[in-house]
């Protein structure tokens, strides 16, 4: 009998002890990201000078055949947000090409930024991304949840031409803290195998499983990389966010506490889960420089294949 009280006290301060550690996790989470802004918002502001409001298109000739946000300035996935002259061509670009794209654009360092896409917030956030690695004030940023179709339940789109005044804004080197290369990735990865990293990979299942190959040359993921699709964060009819608590069910597997890196094959769904951590307070989270697309091309670094990080070959 004194045994099985023991036991059951000893079971009852760990489930106390487990409930404290859910409590004070959840008391962590925002009930919502301050980034995130609706289509009221944006439209009660459409007329301040000081806003700049810019659209990623998954298609970008859709900017004009359907149209977009009166006063959007078009931006050009692969052109604007890579590396042009380098290969693989979504690294990420350097300072000064991305400072002289966004004065193309008017952006000023005083200007409010809106940001939107049609693909669940996966291509804004590459540009939120870079804003940030660049040192722009983020306070400043926001992001439309819904994109396209939040905006046009009530709205309308324009296919008129959008002409701005060029900006001046100034960006600063490169933020370390934001991002790796593969020597990063390997090293303490794959070679070492340090525990307070968590590799993430934020590709479909059967791209991260090697069953689908599409845009490379091998299937399968980079060895210790852990699997969270970070597409399955938003809504795939209405493109919003889902709730935070739901986000922080997504990525309950990965330590608060851990340096978190996430790759994906061209660096907008990588971006999307290094966002939706931020929101959800991960303090250091950086994107692998070049994704599957780098890791992918040498053609000689491992490749894991299979739903675990590491396979048969990178178990022991």
């Amino acid at each position: 009998m004194f045994r099985q009280e023991t036991r059951m006290r000893k079971f009852v301060a760990l489930l106390l002890w487990w409930l404290a550690g859910v409590a004070a996790h959840a008391a962590d989470i925002p009930e919502k990201p301050d980034f995130l802004v609706d289509a009221d918002w944006l439209a009660a502001r459409l007329q301040d000078p000081a806003l700049v409001v810019l659209e990623v298109r998954y298609h970008p000739h859709r900017h004009t055949t359907i149209g977009h946000i009166a006063g959007a300035v078009q931006v050009q996935r692969f052109a604007d947000l890579g590396a042009n002259e380098e290969m693989p061509i979504m690294r990420f670009p350097p300072r000064a090409a991305f400072q002289a794209t966004l004065r193309r654009w008017g952006v000023n360092d005083g200007s409010t930024l809106v940001v939107y896409d049609d693909a669940s917030t996966a291509l804004a956030s590459r540009l939120m991304f870079l804003l940030d690695l660049y040192g722009f004030d983020m306070q400043r940023v926001k992001l439309l949840d819904g994109g396209t179709v939040g905006w046009t339940g009530f709205n309308e789109l324009t296919k008129a031409a959008t002409r701005r005044t060029p900006g001046t804004v100034t960006l600063k080197p490169a933020a370390a803290s934001r991002m790796v290369g593969w020597t990063d990735v390997y090293r303490r990865v794959v070679a070492v195998r340090e525990p307070q990293i968590t590799l993430l990979d934020a590709r479909p299942a059967d791209m991260y499983e090697g069953s689908r190959i599409q845009h490379s040359v091998q299937g399968g993921h980079i060895p210790g990389a852990i699997n969270i699709v970070s597409l399955q964060g938003a809504d795939a009819q209405s493109q919003q966010w889902k709730p935070m608590s739901e986000l922080a069910a997504m990525y309950r597997d990965v330590p608060r506490g851990n340096t978190v890196i996430t790759y994906c094959h061209d660096g907008f769904r990588s971006t999307l889960a290094w966002l939706q951590l931020r929101a959800l307070g991960y303090r250091d989270v950086r994107v692998y420089n070049g994704g599957w697309s780098d890791w992918d091309r040498t053609l000689t670094l491992p490749v894991a294949k299979g739903a675990k990080p590491f396979d048969a070959d990178f178990e022991l």
